[in-house]
């Protein structure tokens, strides 16, 4: 069988190789070993350490074995000692048939590292066979005038053993007329000839039953022996003959059984029964009478069974034709056999390696021979692998070759390889054998973790439950097993002043975070802290994500009424001239809320008053104003009720009442006489000129400050001690109700202290001031200089 490489651009070549391996080969023979035939299991035969120069140990760490390409293993090898045994008896007939020397070839591989040596056992043979004559009997007619010294061919004897223990001598059983003649045909076989000695008479002796007796040259000789039965016939002067001595034939290995091939024919000159001529196989082998047949009357020769030119190439078939009277003529049929392409390529696995690590390259997958019975072109074979897959067949040793992958694998872009290895012959049509190879990458950790998103971001309303279920982060690994088992952990916060302890857990097998303890939105609003993944490899791998808190505000502080207090010694009175117009403002309630959003928008709306209809609130600033002009009928005193609502779900709310005295005029003391009057007309007409123009050019803070000015002087005429005072909280607000969203009714940009004192005279009145946020606090003392400067320019009297 010729191996063949195809010059394709697409397939791996790897024909220099074959140089450098054909070098090496040639120097890596053993042998030859003999064995004699039918010895029994486990002899030895030949200790190939030795033969190898290696020692005990080297025979088993190099992974010694033997390789053939025979159906059954026939030898094997202790790798311990270094011994070639037999594994199975060996029948030289069965293996060889008529071939000598019988020689068995095969491979002591080497695999690590990788060497081949050819080795060849040679099967040497027994006399286990006895000759044996295809006829029991054979009938000879012989005509009486037959003269002294011809030679009558006999069928030979057959004997499946070879060299001396074949037929090497034949005999006669005594008598008076015959004796046996040995030819020698040139192939090393021998032929018996009957050779007269005496002349026959036919009326004396008509028939003679002789014993033809074959002997091997075995010690002891064996034998087989025949009948030979001589018809002693009449005269007959003309033996058959052919046109030619040759006949030359070819068939193909597929022709049908029963196929006619050739007919041979003689004449003869005589008549009658002497001029009937009959076809036979002369001196024929098993083989040949096994596989071809000839019709004895017309001397067609037809196909018995079918042909197999990979057993025998050509026939050599002798045919006789003997006419009635006893007379034989040879020719010889040579039959060609043409091989055709009927033989798939075979494979067979030396060495197979199902599982490769992923960063190892040029890995030796697997170690493989090829062969092919058929011959020529129908021999010569091509081997492949699929274009897309990184490995490449590499030739070693003749028809051995390697498939190996060309770069180090990637278990994560494909952890799986199906491999095909095709072989094909060059024959018509081409037949092709294919063997698949299933290759696993096994995992090695070089991937790390990775986040579905590098910064996560959480959302937690406050005043949760403990142990709350706030998000999760995901981190998946290409690896697989235990390199991609990710396991979560909190890494240091950034900011070494935020608790991450005490405010979050990680569960370290899912990414799920907890909050540990409730979160305050108004104590903390919003935190970050990294989250790291690592997986379980070795070394491992690991990264991390941002995660960022935000705390949803939830709403849990009701409006807080900055004024008026309620909680002061004496509530606070607010003072309304009976000659106020509709609109008239009479005080503002000012309240925050420590939520944000819409938890801190705040509505404000009256809810009870002592006469309804009289005042109202704005809903939106808390404005408190007369709602129609104020009569002489209503009621001096009046107690007014304001809810003050967030815009929460669910809203809440708190109250304020406001107690608002109507007065007609200014207190008694601070107002002039009537002769005063009178008297002075002309001036305060001047005067009251200048008053409206100042006034008209200050602000409506000023008015304001007047009016209530005027009001706490009537109610100090009035005499009554607890009217008109109001009580000044002690100490600042607390700072948590300042509304720093700038979504409630009062921003830090307009924000007022208001400082009411009680006492008599003109030092009960402060004015409100208004508190600018992030500006350093001034001196009190130099404030209240200022103002007393400033407003006793337009004649009040400021303590």
């Amino acid at each position: 069988m010729e191996i063949g490489w195809m010059h394709n651009p697409r397939q791996r070549q790897v024909l220099v190789f074959f140089v450098l391996l054909s070098m090496y080969g040639a120097s890596a023979e053993l042998g030859p070993y003999s064995v004699v035939e039918e010895t029994e299991r486990g002899s030895f035969v030949a200790n190939v350490g030795k033969d190898l120069g290696l020692g005990l140990t080297e025979m088993s760490t190099r992974g010694a074995r033997i390789i053939s390409q025979w159906n059954k293993e026939h030898l094997q090898l202790k790798v311990q000692t270094g011994d070639l045994l037999i594994n199975d008896k060996l029948d030289r007939e069965k293996l060889c048939g008529p071939s000598e020397p019988c020689i068995l070839h095969f491979q002591v591989l080497m695999e690590k590292p990788l060497e081949i040596f050819q080795a060849e056992l040679r099967v040497k043979d027994i006399n286990d066979h006895s000759p044996v004559f295809t006829e029991r009997e054979m009938i000879l007619k012989i005509p009486e005038n037959s003269p002294i010294g011809i030679a009558f061919p006999l069928s030979n004897a057959l004997d499946l053993d070879v060299g001396s223990n074949n037929v090497q001598n034949y005999k006669i059983s005594p008598n008076s007329h015959f004796h046996i003649k040995i030819q020698d045909s040139g192939d090393g076989k021998i032929y018996p000839e009957l050779v007269l000695h005496r002349a026959l008479d036919h009326e004396e002796e008509p028939e003679l039953r002789l014993t033809l007796i074959a002997l091997d040259g075995g010690s002891p000789p064996r034998s087989g022996t025949t009948s030979v039965l001589i018809k002693v016939l009449d005269i007959n002067d003309n033996a058959p003959e052919f046109p030619q001595r040759l006949y030359e034939v070819q068939i193909l290995e597929d022709t049908p059984v029963g196929s006619w091939i050739i007919t041979v024919s003689a004449k003869d000159l005589d008549a009658g029964n002497h001029g009937k001529i009959s076809y036979t196989f002369f001196h024929a082998s098993e083989d040949i009478r096994k596989t071809f047949e000839i019709n004895p009357l017309s001397g067609e020769v037809h196909l018995r069974s079918h042909l197999d030119f990979e057993a025998i190439q050509s026939y050599i078939i002798n045919i006789q034709a003997t006419d009635g009277g006893g007379l034989s003529e040879e020719c010889t049929l040579l039959v060609k056999v043409i091989d055709i392409n009927d033989n798939p390529p075979e494979v067979t696995m030396s060495s197979i390696t199902k599982i490769i690590p992923e960063n190892a390259s040029e890995t030796l997958v697997a170690l493989f021979s090829v062969r092919d019975q058929d011959t020529g072109e129908n021999g010569r074979v091509v081997c492949s692998i699929q274009d897309y897959l990184p490995f490449f067949l590499k030739r070693t040793f003749k028809n051995f070759f390697t498939l190996v992958a060309e770069k180090a694998l990637d278990r994560e872009e494909r952890a799986e390889y199906n491999i095909t290895i095709t072989v094909t012959d060059m024959g018509t049509p081409r037949l092709k054998t294919e063997h698949n190879i299933t290759v696993l990458v096994s995992d090695v950790n070089d991937n790390a973790p990775a986040f579905t998103q590098t910064s996560y971001t959480l959302s937690v309303r406050e005043n949760n439950s403990p142990a709350l279920h706030i998000g999760s982060v995901r981190a998946t690994d290409r690896d697989a097993g235990a390199n991609a088992q990710v396991t979560y952990s909190l890494l240091p916060p950034l900011d070494p002043h935020v608790p991450l302890a005490s405010l979050v857990s990680i569960n370290p097998d899912n990414g799920h975070l907890f909050a540990l303890r409730s979160l305050d939105y108004e104590a903390l609003r919003a935190f970050e802290f990294r989250v790291g993944a690592a997986d379980r490899g070795s070394p491992a791998l690991s990264s991390q994500a941002l995660v960022r808190v935000l705390v949803a505000d939830d709403n849990d502080n009701a409006p807080f009424v900055l004024y008026p207090l309620q909680n002061a010694s004496a509530p606070c009175t607010e003072l309304v001239p009976r000659a106020a117009e509709a609109g008239y403002l009479v005080t503002k309630v000012v309240a925050v809320d420590g939520d944000s959003g819409q938890n801190a928008w705040l509505s404000y709306q009256l809810l009870k008053a002592t006469e309804p209809g009289l005042f109202g609130v704005w809903a939106h600033n808390g404005e408190v104003r007369t709602a129609r002009l104020l009569s002489e009928r209503d009621a001096a005193k009046h107690r007014l009720v304001v809810l003050v609502k967030d815009n929460g779900e669910p809203p809440l709310s708190a109250s304020v009442t406001l107690h608002v005295l109507l007065v007609d005029g200014f207190s008694q003391p601070y107002l002039p006489a009537p002769e005063a009057e009178a008297a002075d007309a002309a001036p305060a007409a001047a005067l009251t000129v200048y008053l409206v123009v100042a006034l008209a050019s200050v602000s409506s803070l000023f008015l304001f400050s007047v009016l209530v000015f005027v009001a706490v002087r009537l109610c100090r005429r009035g005499g009554a001690a607890s009217v008109g005072r109001c009580s000044v909280p002690e100490g600042p607000f607390p700072g948590h109700l300042l509304d720093v969203s700038g979504t409630g009714t009062l921003s830090q940009s307009y924000q007022y202290e208001v400082c009411l004192t009680g006492g008599s005279g003109s030092n009960e009145f402060k004015f409100l001031k208004p508190i600018l946020p992030n500006l350093p606090p001034q001196c009190p003392g130099k404030e209240i200089e200022e103002n007393r400067t400033f407003y006793n320019s337009f004649g009040f009297n400021i303590q």
